[in-house]
């Protein structure tokens, strides 16, 4: 496990009632870090939930306010008031499905708020820049694993599409700017305290209520399924690890002659989701009444990351089976909910 350096700095991360910005500020706390944490607190599900997150971070190094990213003063003022070095900007519209429904939230929180943080990384001369991008860039990509270094330019969706723009964004800043920006290609992520549009918090739902779960592409689908705490290992790893200009490498895809990386950050082992619905069946002792749908549009049939370069840079190894996720997630889902 490693401990970020501790020399008096701040860290903003943004999307801290979000799932994954939620556990990052925690286990920095836990670290003696000093955390800004902004978030819109939106609807877009349980505010409740996000308000709860929050609550798990009251600490006197802890300051929250919230404010939107793409509030251009709003997001000025913040750095202007506290100085951070660091920025870990997790804040995001996520979901590929609810972006067929409404397109310009993505656009507002994705591109408009991405350039706002940007903008002040650079005016503000922060140290390193370490953003969320995401696997559904590599759409219908058919080589499996997916790496870096293979071509992105074909999305299938409208949040994929947003956040391939947020590397191409962030990469002119660290050419023109020289600000070291590392972007993370997230693979299913899942855990306690997760979204409730996400697959394991809806299946784990409709399961103990007696309802059918939608199962799309009529189960026929693979995914990276990745743990919380090694997603976060995995970013904490990379606080002091920020890109260094590399001429040779620029050549390749995911590098660059500027202060850029791109990483996949996965499990490495793709799970078909029949599985992933076995091991919560298994834990609640519950068969699933499974109602078999064709693949949804914005969807993928599979996805499997290639983390080798994570691994050579950092040691980043993920550790945590299905199993053990799953239970971690089904005990917290039936304290948090009062289940016995």
């Amino acid at each position: 496990m490693i401990t970020p350096n501790k020399n008096e700095r701040t860290i903003l991360v943004t999307g801290t009632a979000g799932f994954i910005g939620f556990h990052v500020a925690r286990r920095l706390l836990h670290m003696g870090q000093t955390v800004i944490g902004i978030d819109n607190l939106n609807d877009y599900y349980s505010v409740k939930l996000k308000q709860d997150r929050l609550q798990l971070l009251n600490n006197s190094q802890f300051i929250f306010e919230k404010i939107e990213r793409e509030d251009r003063e709003a997001v000025t003022a913040l750095f202007a008031k506290h100085k951070p070095s660091v920025v870990i900007d997790l804040a995001a519209q996520a979901g590929v499905r609810y972006s067929l429904e409404n397109p310009f939230s993505y656009i507002d929180s994705n591109i408009v708020g991405f350039i706002n943080i940007l903008e002040a990384c650079r005016h503000h001369h922060v140290d390193h820049l370490i953003y969320a991008s995401s696997s559904s860039v590599y759409g219908m990509n058919k080589k499996m694993p997916f790496s870096v270094e293979d071509n992105v330019d074909h999305p299938v969706s409208l949040y994929a599409a947003t956040k391939k723009a947020n590397e191409l964004m962030a990469h002119t800043y660290s050419h023109l700017y020289q600000l070291p920006t590392t972007g993370l290609r997230f693979f299913t992520v899942y855990g306690p305290w997760g979204r409730p549009d996400m697959a394991l918090f809806r299946f784990t739902k409709a399961i103990l209520e007696g309802n059918p779960i939608d199962v799309y592409n009529h189960g026929n689908m693979k995914r990276d399924f990745t743990y919380i705490d090694d997603i976060v290992e995995g970013i904490i790893r990379l606080i002091d690890h920020p890109p260094v200009p590399n001429p040779i490498m620029g050549l390749h895809p995911g590098t660059s002659h500027a202060p850029y990386k791109i990483y996949n950050i996965g499990n490495n082992k793709p799970v078909k989701l029949l599985d992933f619905i076995n091991a919560i069946e298994d834990k609640l002792g519950i068969r699933a009444k499974k109602k078999l749908l064709p693949m949804q549009d914005g969807d993928v049939p599979a996805t499997y990351a290639n983390i080798d370069d994570l691994i050579r840079d950092v040691g980043y190894k993920p550790d945590t089976s299905i199993e053990e996720g799953v239970s971690k997630f089904i005990d917290w889902y039936k304290d948090y909910y009062g289940i016995k």
